[in-house]
């Protein structure tokens, strides 16, 4: 393994561009070109995707830290100490990283062999955590295991495992992908067993990540449009259903209509019009670093669900433009690697990386949403940012496993074998 890594590092920035036979795909604005007798040497990884990431980590950090620091003059987190968020932010990355840097040494095949088996480790853990005495309860929602170290969320494993699932079973359904019954129904299902486990803690969020994942795949993996249109419609109608029949849900949608009234104000749109108020604050450029009034004990989960308020306070509208800007590259980027796995016949690694593009970029999408009151409130966290362990684990794994999808595609296209 050792050895492999360093081949890899001594691979940084080289490049030749004079081989003769061109492949169909582009890398970084420039014709991958090479052949059997004369390959290409190309860079180990894709660099800039990896920058982008630490800039968001950072960034994120620094963030967090501002947006908790005065936590403690709370009472409620009287006990803990001003760096206390901090320090368990940054516990939480230097073992996301180590566990991220494991990930990328595992093969695109390997991963897909374990697809399926790390589904059913998914299920396992999304029932274990409904066990009274074993899964953590906070705000009312079962949703933690606690491990001593850290408080896992098995939500977070089932968006990467019923990702890898779903591209496995695209892959292995490529057959029968024009028939309903045969390959849709059963990707529904598994999906729907997902659903019910997620809104028995309840975590109403997670499921609608998961369920525009796998939409995604069956889309991107060449389902029929109008079985796809059939299965939109159907989770779109199951959504509206779930919440016209729960009282917690309905609230939030009339809150989020109303957010100012007297009752909402002080109630379900209470953290709405705070994240308003703070990006009301921000205007352009911001009040600068540290100068939020909104993360005082006004606005509630400033350092989780509502970050970007606090960035938009501290940093105004550039500071939001900015991080926008590197979530909009980042999914592209991937999106474009994704690609490039599909036209080397790589279906799995494509059918992944453009999956994960899906789960980054629709989670940062309501997110923000969220924050700035264009969506209903919903408790989803800022990828790669918000304070979180679980989240930045799967978030850096599956970055980890597109960066090792990118990086077989180089070793394909300087005439290797993955």
């Amino acid at each position: 393994m050792s050895s492999r890594l360093l081949g890899w590092l001594s691979q940084w920035g080289s490049s030749d561009k004079t081989a003769p036979d061109a492949l169909p795909v582009r890398l970084n604005r420039q014709s991958l070109q090479g052949s059997g007798s004369a390959p290409v040497t190309l860079a180990g990884f894709d660099q800039a995707l990896v920058w982008v990431t630490l800039a968001l980590l950072m960034f994120g950090l620094v963030m967090v830290y501002s947006a908790s620091v005065a936590m403690p003059d709370n009472p409620k987190f009287s006990r803990y100490a001003h760096t206390h968020f901090l320090f368990r932010h940054v516990f939480s990355l230097v073992v996301a990283f180590v566990v991220a840097l494991l990930a990328f040494q595992v093969p695109v095949a390997t991963w897909e062999k374990l697809a399926p088996w790390l589904f059913v480790t998914s299920l396992i853990l999304l029932m274990l955590v409904l066990i009274p005495g074993v899964g953590k309860v906070v705000y009312g929602a079962r949703r933690w295991l606690p491990l001593g170290f850290m408080n896992f969320q098995p939500s977070e494993l089932a968006k990467f495992a019923v990702l890898l699932y779903a591209a496995d079973y695209m892959v292995r359904k490529m057959d029968v992908k024009e028939k309903f019954w045969r390959a849709v129904l059963p990707m529904g299902a598994a999906v729907g067993v997902v659903g019910v486990l997620l809104l028995a803690e309840p975590d109403m969020g997670a499921f609608m990540v998961i369920a525009v994942i796998a939409m995604g795949i069956l889309f991107l993996g060449g389902v029929n449009a109008r079985m796809f249109f059939l299965i939109a419609t159907i989770l779109a109608g199951a959504f509206c259903l779930m919440i016209a029949f729960n009282e917690y849900r309905r609230a939030r949608i009339f809150a989020y209509l109303d957010p100012w009234s007297d009752t909402n104000a002080i109630g379900k749109g209470y953290q709405l019009t705070h994240s308003l108020i703070a990006f009301g604050r921000g205007e352009i450029f911001g009040v600068g670093l540290g100068g939020s009034v909104e993360k005082l004990h006004w606005l509630p989960e400033a350092h989780t669900d509502f970050l970007m308020a606090v960035i938009g306070e501290e940093f105004g509208l550039v500071g939001v433009l900015v991080v926008i800007g590197l979530f909009m590259w980042m999914v592209r980027r991937i999106m474009h690697i994704g690609r490039q796995s599909i036209a080397l016949d790589r279906l799995f690694a494509g059918l992944t990386a453009q999956g994960i593009a899906i789960w980054l970029g629709f989670q940062t999408f309501i997110n923000i949403g969220v924050n700035l009151g264009a969506l209903p409130t919903k408790g989803l966290t800022l990828p790669l940012m918000s304070y979180g362990g679980s989240a930045i684990l799967m978030n850096l794994i599956s970055l980890a496993v597109v960066l090792r999808i990118d990086y077989e595609n180089r070793l394909l296209m300087r005439g290797g074998r993955a």
